[in-house]
């Protein structure tokens, strides 16, 4: 009877998990949209845009395209970041859980960095084709398009530039770049909550008597850590970031089109709706 009580907390812990991580990705990946799409075009040097700078393409992209432009590709974000902020959230909980069990001194000491990579590499593993889509679409310019949408874009690729292999372009560095993202990500989060509620228990804390009197971190707090953390992970990992974009987005302009593809190198003519 025991048993099975803890195993249904363990899958409604799972299912709240999925639940919360996904809503949270998804808030968080809309609100800064328009940002993902001018690091994109920057990242890979789009002929239309590379001259300018961050708020400067912005401007650019209302004026040269429209404001919803501003969210072109989001769709395919949004399609990606519930399985994986979910996948991401659930699984960094359920290696953290089991290897806190373990006794090995390097293990233990880290914990929360390696459930961190471990995590991160789940979930990428998982949704990255969804990430090359969404590049591509967000790369596009209007009146320049190859592809009409998720599905259109993803059946492109497959069949004209190498099956699979084309969906996960960039996949190596991505990798490489995960475990420290991942890993300094989380970690960093910890290691700041642990620092809010020993020196700063009123002003970014609240109790919670759920957690059996325990603090817990008030939203400018989860704000403050995680925005601070991730800025920290993403610094670490960046160059790797933009070396995928460039494998990612290959096929896309004219000067690297060649090395974009996996054996012969298709006419490809721009679609305009």
């Amino acid at each position: 009877m025991a048993l099975k009580m803890e195993q249904k907390n363990d899958l409604d812990f799972i299912l709240k998990s999925l639940l919360a991580g996904g809503v949270a990705g998804m808030c968080a990946k809309t609100t800064v949209a328009p940002l993902d799409r001018i690091k994109i075009l920057l990242q890979a040097q789009s002929s239309h845009y590379k001259h300018h700078g961050v708020f400067g393409g912005l401007t650019a992209i209302v004026k040269q395209e429209s404001l919803l432009a501003l969210y072109k590709g989001n769709g395919a974000q949004m399609v990606r970041i519930f399985p994986y902020a979910a996948t991401q959230f659930t699984s960094f909980e359920i290696y953290k859980k089991y290897l806190s069990g373990l006794h090995i001194p390097l293990v233990q000491h880290g914990d929360k960095f390696v459930a961190g990579a471990g995590a991160g590499v789940t979930a990428v593993t998982l949704t990255y084709p969804l990430d090359t889509i969404r590049a591509r679409l967000a790369f596009q310019i209007t009146g320049e398009h190859r592809y009409t949408g998720i599905v259109h874009a993803a059946l492109t690729m497959f069949r004209n530039e190498g099956g699979m292999r084309a969906l996960y372009r960039g996949f190596v560095p991505t990798m490489v770049g995960m475990v420290p993202y991942a890993g300094f990500s989380f970690y960093c989060f910890e290691s700041l909550k642990y620092v809010c509620m020993k020196y700063l228990p009123t002003q970014l804390c609240r109790k919670c008597d759920r957690n059996t009197g325990g603090l817990v971190l008030t939203v400018p707090g989860k704000l403050v850590c995680g925005g601070l953390a991730g800025a920290v992970a993403q610094s670490v990992s960046y160059p790797l970031d933009v070396t995928r974009r460039r494998m990612q987005l290959a096929c896309m302009t004219p000067a690297t089109e060649k090395f974009g593809y996996y054996g012969h190198v298709p006419n490809f003519e721009p679609h305009i709706p």
